[in-house]
């Protein structure tokens, strides 16, 4: 794909993934608008771009981030949810053990942001002929994230939700890719040097989800893996789930003896 031009919208653009992603399509010649709770506006300003504060969780924030996207920059051809969020079990670490709030913060910014963007975007592409939407979720949406049961089942609704995009636009138009990540050196890593649990295979930069984010656009594929093993390991859940899930218990348990904790 020829990015020269492209109007390239991004939720949670101002740091971590969605600003590795800015400058991955901005190195390409695209045109950056960047969405984010706060730091957007200055993060913009190095890709001589747009930048708002937006609030994911409000539809009329999203819309008239693309409104004034389009007045500013053009009509939008990629739009990237990124923005997200990380909810652990805690306090007691039982799967069901974090708060009604914990929950609803889950799916209202990992699954509905997602859901809003594409209400608000995909009738502006449609008429054009389409576009590409990217929505950044997990390998929790594919596996699961031990400790963190709110936000893999938000991740595993993202996917599906991805899915669904595909299937019900994808004639139309719609090229839907779906980022599952392990663990990335973002603030979602909380400080941890190795990741818990999901930095087992190594936690990569935020220019490396990017650049597998820009090889499935470029490749037709719908998901795309910044960590090669998620794709054996999805592959081992669907066929074997009784012994993935012996496995996954065997890792809870070396994380509590070793942390004193699952995560």
């Amino acid at each position: 794909m020829d990015y020269t031009g492209k109007v390239v919208a991004i939720t949670g653009g101002a740091r971590g993934i969605g600003l590795a992603m800015a400058q991955a399509f901005h190195d390409r010649g695209a045109k950056i608008a960047l969405a984010d709770l706060r730091g957007a506006e200055e993060a913009a300003k190095a890709f001589s771009g747009y930048g708002a504060r937006v609030d994911v969780t409000k539809e009329a924030d999203i819309a008239a981030f693309l409104i004034q996207t389009e007045e500013r920059l053009g009509p939008v051809d990629i739009y990237v949810s990124n923005a997200g969020i990380l909810r652990t079990d805690e306090p007691s670490w039982d799967a069901a053990g974090a708060d009604d709030k914990a929950w609803h913060d889950s799916f209202e910014v990992n699954v509905m942001g997602a859901v809003r963007g594409a209400r608000q975007v995909w009738p502006r592409m449609k008429p054009r002929g389409g576009g590409v939407f990217v929505l950044v979720a997990s390998a929790a949406g594919l596996l699961a994230q031990i400790g963190a049961s709110s936000y893999s089942a938000s991740k595993h609704a993202a996917v599906s939700f991805a899915e669904s995009l595909a299937v019900a636009h994808g004639d139309d138009g719609l090229q839907v890719v779906c980022v599952c990540p392990q663990a990335v050196r973002t603030d979602m890593l909380g400080g941890s040097e190795d990741g818990g649990i999901a930095g087992a295979d190594g936690i990569v930069e935020p220019s490396a989800v990017a650049e597998a984010m820009l090889a499935a656009i470029e490749n037709k594929h719908f998901l795309a893996f910044p960590h090669p093993k998620v794709a054996e390991y999805e592959a081992l859940r669907a066929t074997q789930r009784d012994r993935w899930l012996g496995g996954m218990r065997k890792f809870r348990r070396m994380m509590i003896n070793e942390r004193g904790r699952p995560v």
